[in-house]
């Protein structure tokens, strides 16, 4: 299971077999700024800072253009960590909005 890190936040969270950046976050009780939560709005964009995401579903190319995928840019409602993967969130701030899930998942 890849570990997904953020790197504003030094939050750590273990990601599910085809878990979305956004999906590991949300059960592991974090939250950003999101949309639509079905790759149409691009609000959701976060920086790869290292590692590597895929694909499991399409992705316009009006939402994510090709450049912006060449330079580390994925929609983290989309994107699934395919290794150990570190992200920066753009103009936004980790909110913990379950503590219990959060302490949950540094203890395991």
């Amino acid at each position: 299971m890849p570990r997904l890190t953020v790197a504003s936040d030094g939050v750590v969270v273990e990601l599910r077999e085809d878990e979305t950046i956004l999906e590991g976050l949300h059960r592991h009780g974090y939250a950003y700024r999101t949309g639509c939560r079905r790759g149409g709005c691009a609000i959701c964009k976060v920086d790869v800072v290292s590692g590597e995401v895929r694909y499991t579903r399409p992705v316009a190319d009006t939402v994510l253009s090709d450049a912006e995928r060449q330079s580390g840019v994925c929609l983290s409602c989309r994107a699934v960590p395919v290794s150990d993967t570190t992200i920066s969130l753009r103009e936004e701030t980790l909110r913990c909005v379950n503590p219990l899930l959060a302490l949950y998942a540094t203890s395991h």
